[in-house]
Protein backbone atom coordinates (compact mmCIF):
# COMPACT_ATOMS: atom_id res chain seq x y z
CA UNK A 1 0.00 0.00 0.00
CA UNK A 2 1.49 3.44 -1.33
CA UNK A 3 1.69 6.07 1.60
CA UNK A 4 -0.56 8.25 -0.49
CA UNK A 5 -3.30 5.42 0.44
CA UNK A 6 -2.79 4.73 3.42
CA UNK A 7 -3.63 8.43 4.61
CA UNK A 8 -6.07 9.43 2.32
CA UNK A 9 -8.88 11.63 3.14
CA UNK A 10 -12.33 10.18 4.89
CA UNK A 11 -14.96 12.24 4.93
CA UNK A 12 -16.86 12.10 8.17
CA UNK A 13 -20.05 10.54 7.83
CA UNK A 14 -18.60 7.45 6.02
CA UNK A 15 -16.11 7.75 8.65
CA UNK A 16 -18.99 7.53 11.58
CA UNK A 17 -20.49 5.07 9.40
CA UNK A 18 -23.49 7.82 10.37
CA UNK A 19 -26.24 6.42 7.51
CA UNK A 20 -26.01 3.21 9.63
CA UNK A 21 -26.75 4.70 13.01
CA UNK A 22 -28.99 7.28 12.01
CA UNK A 23 -31.28 4.30 9.73
CA UNK A 24 -30.72 2.09 12.95
CA UNK A 25 -34.76 3.33 14.42
CA UNK A 26 -37.83 1.53 13.42
CA UNK A 27 -40.62 2.08 15.09
CA UNK A 28 -42.89 -0.26 15.67
CA UNK A 29 -45.82 1.59 16.06
CA UNK A 30 -44.93 2.98 12.56
CA UNK A 31 -45.21 -0.81 11.47
CA UNK A 32 -48.42 -1.98 13.04
CA UNK A 33 -49.91 1.83 11.91
CA UNK A 34 -50.14 3.43 15.09
CA UNK A 35 -47.64 5.85 15.17
CA UNK A 36 -46.36 6.93 18.65
CA UNK A 37 -44.05 10.05 18.19
CA UNK A 38 -41.69 9.64 21.79
CA UNK A 39 -40.94 6.09 20.60
CA UNK A 40 -38.27 7.54 18.33
CA UNK A 41 -36.87 9.35 21.85
CA UNK A 42 -37.13 5.87 24.04
CA UNK A 43 -35.25 3.99 20.63
CA UNK A 44 -32.38 6.74 20.51
CA UNK A 45 -32.12 6.57 24.85
CA UNK A 46 -31.27 3.14 24.57
CA UNK A 47 -29.18 2.74 21.81
CA UNK A 48 -27.09 5.27 23.29
CA UNK A 49 -27.05 3.77 26.43
CA UNK A 50 -25.35 0.37 24.42
CA UNK A 51 -22.80 2.83 23.06
CA UNK A 52 -22.08 3.64 26.18
CA UNK A 53 -21.86 0.27 27.54
CA UNK A 54 -19.53 -0.61 24.57
CA UNK A 55 -17.19 1.97 25.42
CA UNK A 56 -17.52 1.51 29.25
CA UNK A 57 -16.36 -2.62 28.03
CA UNK A 58 -13.87 -1.39 26.14
CA UNK A 59 -12.17 0.18 28.94
CA UNK A 60 -12.36 -2.81 31.25
CA UNK A 61 -11.01 -4.89 29.14
CA UNK A 62 -8.23 -2.84 28.80
CA UNK A 63 -7.33 -3.11 32.43
CA UNK A 64 -8.36 -6.14 33.13
CA UNK A 65 -5.51 -7.29 30.40
CA UNK A 66 -2.95 -4.72 32.17
CA UNK A 67 -4.03 -6.32 35.71
CA UNK A 68 -3.85 -9.75 34.29
CA UNK A 69 0.11 -10.43 34.42
CA UNK A 70 1.67 -11.46 37.48
CA UNK A 71 3.92 -8.07 38.06
CA UNK A 72 1.38 -5.35 37.58
CA UNK A 73 3.85 -2.19 35.91
CA UNK A 74 2.82 0.66 38.09
CA UNK A 75 3.05 3.14 34.76
CA UNK A 76 -0.26 0.69 34.02
CA UNK A 77 -2.08 1.47 37.86
CA UNK A 78 -1.81 5.04 36.87
CA UNK A 79 -3.27 4.72 33.46
CA UNK A 80 -5.88 2.40 34.76
CA UNK A 81 -7.14 5.35 37.42
CA UNK A 82 -7.23 7.40 34.08
CA UNK A 83 -9.48 4.80 32.83
CA UNK A 84 -11.77 4.32 35.71
CA UNK A 85 -12.32 8.07 35.56
CA UNK A 86 -13.08 8.14 32.18
CA UNK A 87 -15.24 5.21 33.01
CA UNK A 88 -17.16 7.21 36.17
CA UNK A 89 -18.18 10.43 33.68
CA UNK A 90 -19.58 7.72 31.34
CA UNK A 91 -21.68 6.62 34.34
CA UNK A 92 -22.76 10.08 35.23
CA UNK A 93 -24.10 10.48 31.89
CA UNK A 94 -25.91 7.27 31.87
CA UNK A 95 -27.97 8.81 35.05
CA UNK A 96 -28.28 12.52 33.19
CA UNK A 97 -29.77 10.75 30.41
CA UNK A 98 -32.69 9.30 32.34
CA UNK A 99 -33.81 13.18 32.70
CA UNK A 100 -33.98 13.00 28.85
CA UNK A 101 -36.52 9.79 29.01
CA UNK A 102 -38.08 11.72 31.34
CA UNK A 103 -39.49 14.25 29.48
CA UNK A 104 -41.36 11.76 27.80
CA UNK A 105 -44.90 10.98 30.18
CA UNK A 106 -46.67 7.96 31.08
CA UNK A 107 -49.72 8.29 28.82
CA UNK A 108 -46.77 8.65 26.16
CA UNK A 109 -45.09 5.71 27.26
CA UNK A 110 -48.48 3.83 27.18
CA UNK A 111 -49.05 4.81 23.43
CA UNK A 112 -46.47 1.99 22.25
CA UNK A 113 -45.43 0.01 25.52
CA UNK A 114 -47.82 -2.60 24.23
CA UNK A 115 -45.84 -3.22 21.54
CA UNK A 116 -42.16 -3.94 23.37
CA UNK A 117 -43.24 -7.37 24.68
CA UNK A 118 -41.53 -9.05 25.55
CA UNK A 119 -38.30 -6.71 25.17
CA UNK A 120 -36.68 -5.42 28.07
CA UNK A 121 -33.47 -3.41 29.86
CA UNK A 122 -33.06 -7.46 31.63
CA UNK A 123 -31.72 -8.07 28.15
CA UNK A 124 -28.91 -5.87 27.43
CA UNK A 125 -25.89 -8.18 27.07
CA UNK A 126 -23.43 -5.49 27.29
CA UNK A 127 -25.04 -4.48 31.02
CA UNK A 128 -24.31 -8.26 32.47
CA UNK A 129 -21.19 -8.05 30.03
CA UNK A 130 -20.19 -5.13 32.28
CA UNK A 131 -21.35 -6.16 35.68
CA UNK A 132 -19.50 -9.24 35.39
CA UNK A 133 -16.22 -7.62 34.16
CA UNK A 134 -16.14 -5.90 37.21
CA UNK A 135 -17.25 -8.66 39.67
CA UNK A 136 -20.66 -8.55 40.48
CA UNK A 137 -20.97 -12.68 40.83
CA UNK A 138 -24.25 -14.90 40.12
CA UNK A 139 -24.49 -15.58 43.74
CA UNK A 140 -24.61 -12.12 45.00
CA UNK A 141 -27.34 -11.47 42.44
CA UNK A 142 -31.13 -10.63 42.70
CA UNK A 143 -32.65 -13.67 40.64
CA UNK A 144 -34.80 -12.57 37.54
CA UNK A 145 -38.04 -14.56 38.34
CA UNK A 146 -36.62 -17.47 40.23
CA UNK A 147 -33.62 -17.94 36.79
CA UNK A 148 -30.44 -16.98 36.16
CA UNK A 149 -29.63 -13.85 34.99
CA UNK A 150 -28.15 -14.92 31.56
CA UNK A 151 -31.70 -17.39 30.76
CA UNK A 152 -32.60 -14.60 28.60
CA UNK A 153 -30.21 -14.72 25.96
CA UNK A 154 -28.90 -17.09 23.37
CA UNK A 155 -26.43 -19.69 23.86
CA UNK A 156 -23.79 -18.09 22.91
CA UNK A 157 -24.17 -15.67 24.80
CA UNK A 158 -24.37 -17.44 27.87
CA UNK A 159 -21.91 -19.33 27.62
CA UNK A 160 -19.84 -15.74 27.43
CA UNK A 161 -21.02 -14.88 29.71
CA UNK A 162 -20.49 -17.79 31.74
CA UNK A 163 -16.94 -17.85 30.58
CA UNK A 164 -16.48 -14.35 31.95
CA UNK A 165 -18.04 -15.08 35.09
CA UNK A 166 -15.79 -18.49 35.74
CA UNK A 167 -12.46 -16.06 34.89
CA UNK A 168 -10.58 -12.87 36.76
CA UNK A 169 -12.84 -10.07 37.28
CA UNK A 170 -11.27 -7.05 38.12
CA UNK A 171 -12.56 -6.85 41.62
CA UNK A 172 -10.31 -10.91 41.57
CA UNK A 173 -7.16 -8.95 40.27
CA UNK A 174 -7.11 -6.28 42.22
CA UNK A 175 -7.62 -8.28 45.15
CA UNK A 176 -4.52 -10.45 43.80
CA UNK A 177 -2.39 -7.00 43.35
CA UNK A 178 -3.48 -6.00 47.05
CA UNK A 179 -2.17 -9.24 48.33
CA UNK A 180 1.03 -8.39 46.84
CA UNK A 181 1.37 -5.50 48.23
CA UNK A 182 4.79 -5.53 50.67
CA UNK A 183 4.22 -2.62 52.64
CA UNK A 184 2.46 -4.69 56.42
CA UNK A 185 5.80 -5.71 57.42
CA UNK A 186 8.95 -3.78 57.26
CA UNK A 187 12.03 -5.29 59.89
CA UNK A 188 10.63 -4.89 63.22
CA UNK A 189 7.82 -2.72 62.48
CA UNK A 190 4.51 -5.39 62.06
CA UNK A 191 1.36 -2.95 60.67
CA UNK A 192 -1.01 -5.52 62.31
CA UNK A 193 0.15 -5.16 65.75
CA UNK A 194 0.74 -1.65 65.73
CA UNK A 195 -2.53 -0.67 64.18
CA UNK A 196 -4.71 -2.82 66.72
CA UNK A 197 -2.75 -0.68 69.60
CA UNK A 198 -3.73 2.13 68.21
CA UNK A 199 -7.20 1.41 67.64
CA UNK A 200 -7.77 -0.05 71.30
CA UNK A 201 -6.26 3.73 72.62
CA UNK A 202 -8.97 5.24 70.30
CA UNK A 203 -11.49 3.61 71.10
CA UNK A 204 -10.30 3.90 75.12
CA UNK A 205 -10.50 7.73 74.40
CA UNK A 206 -13.58 7.80 72.99
CA UNK A 207 -15.29 5.91 75.81
CA UNK A 208 -13.66 8.07 78.21
CA UNK A 209 -15.17 11.12 76.29
CA UNK A 210 -18.51 9.51 76.27
CA UNK A 211 -18.67 8.79 80.04
CA UNK A 212 -17.36 11.94 81.38
CA UNK A 213 -19.62 14.16 79.01
CA UNK A 214 -21.51 16.70 81.13
CA UNK A 215 -24.27 17.31 77.67
CA UNK A 216 -25.12 13.88 77.24
CA UNK A 217 -28.20 11.92 79.67
CA UNK A 218 -27.18 8.72 80.97
CA UNK A 219 -29.84 7.12 78.47
CA UNK A 220 -27.35 8.79 75.65
CA UNK A 221 -24.39 7.62 76.85
CA UNK A 222 -25.72 4.15 77.29
CA UNK A 223 -26.33 4.08 73.26
CA UNK A 224 -23.16 5.52 72.57
CA UNK A 225 -21.05 2.91 74.44
CA UNK A 226 -23.32 0.22 73.13
CA UNK A 227 -22.60 1.72 69.75
CA UNK A 228 -18.85 1.76 70.41
CA UNK A 229 -18.77 -1.82 71.49
CA UNK A 230 -20.24 -2.89 68.13
CA UNK A 231 -17.63 -0.97 66.31
CA UNK A 232 -15.09 -2.28 68.48
CA UNK A 233 -16.28 -5.87 67.39
CA UNK A 234 -16.52 -5.02 63.88
CA UNK A 235 -12.80 -4.08 63.97
CA UNK A 236 -12.29 -7.53 66.32
CA UNK A 237 -14.02 -9.52 63.27
CA UNK A 238 -12.42 -7.80 60.53
CA UNK A 239 -8.52 -7.99 61.91
CA UNK A 240 -8.66 -11.43 63.00
CA UNK A 241 -7.65 -13.72 60.36
CA UNK A 242 -9.90 -16.40 61.23
CA UNK A 243 -13.06 -14.33 61.85
CA UNK A 244 -12.51 -12.94 58.62
CA UNK A 245 -11.93 -16.04 56.91
CA UNK A 246 -15.11 -17.00 57.92
CA UNK A 247 -16.92 -13.94 56.95
CA UNK A 248 -15.87 -14.20 53.39
CA UNK A 249 -17.14 -17.98 53.34
CA UNK A 250 -20.39 -16.71 54.98
CA UNK A 251 -20.54 -14.43 52.51
CA UNK A 252 -20.29 -11.19 53.91
CA UNK A 253 -17.00 -10.07 53.07
CA UNK A 254 -15.40 -10.48 49.58
CA UNK A 255 -11.97 -9.46 50.24
CA UNK A 256 -9.29 -11.62 51.06
CA UNK A 257 -7.82 -10.79 54.74
CA UNK A 258 -4.61 -9.60 53.27
CA UNK A 259 -6.12 -7.99 50.75
CA UNK A 260 -8.29 -6.12 53.11
CA UNK A 261 -5.19 -5.31 55.19
CA UNK A 262 -3.46 -3.51 51.77
CA UNK A 263 -6.03 -1.69 51.52
CA UNK A 264 -6.60 -0.44 54.91
CA UNK A 265 -3.00 0.58 55.17
CA UNK A 266 -2.92 1.91 51.42
CA UNK A 267 -6.44 3.98 53.08
CA UNK A 268 -4.74 4.89 56.08
CA UNK A 269 -1.25 5.96 54.74
CA UNK A 270 -2.65 7.69 51.48
CA UNK A 271 -0.72 10.73 51.87
CA UNK A 272 2.96 8.45 51.10
CA UNK A 273 3.94 9.58 47.57
CA UNK A 274 4.13 5.92 46.61
CA UNK A 275 0.72 4.93 47.82
CA UNK A 276 -0.87 8.27 46.07
CA UNK A 277 -1.99 6.03 43.12
CA UNK A 278 -2.99 3.04 45.09
CA UNK A 279 -4.98 5.13 46.67
CA UNK A 280 -6.94 6.70 43.96
CA UNK A 281 -7.35 3.09 42.07
CA UNK A 282 -9.51 1.99 44.89
CA UNK A 283 -11.48 5.21 45.17
CA UNK A 284 -12.29 4.97 41.93
CA UNK A 285 -13.60 1.60 41.97
CA UNK A 286 -15.73 3.20 44.98
CA UNK A 287 -16.65 5.87 42.94
CA UNK A 288 -17.98 3.06 40.32
CA UNK A 289 -20.35 1.10 42.52
CA UNK A 290 -21.61 4.41 43.75
CA UNK A 291 -22.26 5.48 40.36
CA UNK A 292 -23.94 2.54 39.20
CA UNK A 293 -25.86 2.23 42.53
CA UNK A 294 -27.50 5.87 41.68
CA UNK A 295 -28.16 4.73 38.14
CA UNK A 296 -30.25 1.60 39.46
CA UNK A 297 -32.48 3.68 42.30
CA UNK A 298 -32.71 6.57 39.43
CA UNK A 299 -34.02 4.11 37.08
CA UNK A 300 -36.07 2.27 39.68
CA UNK A 301 -37.46 5.47 40.36
CA UNK A 302 -38.32 6.58 36.66
CA UNK A 303 -39.78 3.18 36.20
CA UNK A 304 -42.17 3.68 39.44
CA UNK A 305 -43.15 7.03 37.62
CA UNK A 306 -43.95 5.53 34.39
CA UNK A 307 -45.54 2.21 35.49
CA UNK A 308 -46.62 2.61 39.05
CA UNK A 309 -46.51 -1.03 39.90
CA UNK A 310 -47.28 -2.31 36.71
CA UNK A 311 -45.18 -5.82 35.64
CA UNK A 312 -42.35 -5.09 33.39
CA UNK A 313 -42.15 -5.87 29.77
CA UNK A 314 -39.45 -8.46 30.43
CA UNK A 315 -41.78 -10.22 32.99
CA UNK A 316 -39.80 -8.96 35.90
CA UNK A 317 -41.67 -7.20 39.10
CA UNK A 318 -40.52 -3.73 37.64
CA UNK A 319 -39.83 -0.95 40.00
CA UNK A 320 -39.38 -3.72 42.82
CA UNK A 321 -36.91 -5.86 40.88
CA UNK A 322 -34.43 -2.44 39.86
CA UNK A 323 -34.85 -1.14 43.78
CA UNK A 324 -33.53 -4.49 45.20
CA UNK A 325 -31.08 -4.42 42.50
CA UNK A 326 -29.94 -1.26 43.94
CA UNK A 327 -29.76 -2.40 47.12
CA UNK A 328 -28.00 -5.88 46.40
CA UNK A 329 -25.97 -6.08 43.19
CA UNK A 330 -23.00 -3.87 45.33
CA UNK A 331 -19.30 -5.32 43.27
CA UNK A 332 -16.81 -3.02 45.73
CA UNK A 333 -18.60 -2.69 48.86
CA UNK A 334 -15.18 -4.30 51.03
CA UNK A 335 -13.82 -0.89 49.56
CA UNK A 336 -16.39 0.88 51.25
CA UNK A 337 -15.88 -1.37 54.53
CA UNK A 338 -12.47 -0.04 55.12
CA UNK A 339 -13.63 3.36 55.70
CA UNK A 340 -15.31 1.61 59.09
CA UNK A 341 -11.91 0.75 59.99
CA UNK A 342 -9.90 4.01 59.50
CA UNK A 343 -8.63 5.96 62.52
CA UNK A 344 -7.41 9.49 62.33
CA UNK A 345 -3.92 10.88 61.37
CA UNK A 346 -3.20 11.84 64.81
CA UNK A 347 -3.96 8.18 65.79
CA UNK A 348 -1.59 6.66 63.11
CA UNK A 349 1.04 4.63 63.74
CA UNK A 350 4.04 6.31 63.29
CA UNK A 351 6.51 4.59 60.70
CA UNK A 352 9.89 3.88 61.12
CA UNK A 353 12.28 6.34 59.32
CA UNK A 354 13.56 4.30 56.69
CA UNK A 355 9.99 2.28 55.78
CA UNK A 356 8.89 5.89 55.23
CA UNK A 357 11.32 6.65 52.95
CA UNK A 358 10.94 4.13 51.14
CA UNK A 359 7.23 5.20 50.75
CA UNK A 360 8.06 8.31 49.06
CA UNK A 361 10.29 9.71 46.35
CA UNK A 362 13.05 10.13 48.97
CA UNK A 363 17.28 10.41 47.47
CA UNK A 364 19.99 11.45 50.44
CA UNK A 365 22.62 14.60 50.20
CA UNK A 366 25.41 12.10 49.87
CA UNK A 367 23.63 10.81 46.76
CA UNK A 368 23.41 13.99 45.23
CA UNK A 369 26.91 14.54 45.89
CA UNK A 370 28.24 11.32 44.81
CA UNK A 371 25.94 11.85 41.65
CA UNK A 372 27.55 15.15 41.30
Amino acid sequence: MSTDSKYSSIHYNSYLELDKITSSQSLRSDELGEHAHDEMLFIITHQVYELWFKQINYELRAIIHDFSKRQVNEKNVGIAVARLDRIIEIMKLLVQQIGVMETMTPLDFLDFRNYLFPASGFQSFQFREMEVMLGLKESKRQTYNSKPYYCVFADTKKVTLQELESGNSLLDLVEDWLERTPFLEFGDFNFVEEYQKAVVKMLEKEKNAITESALLSDEAKQMRLIMLRDTNTYFSNVMHESKHNELVKEGKLQLSYKATLAALFINLYRDEPILHIPFLLISRLVGIDDQLTTWRNRHAQMVMRMLGKKVGTGGSSGHEYLASTAAKHHIFSDFHNVSTLLIPRSALPELPEQFRQNLGFYFSAMNNIQDA
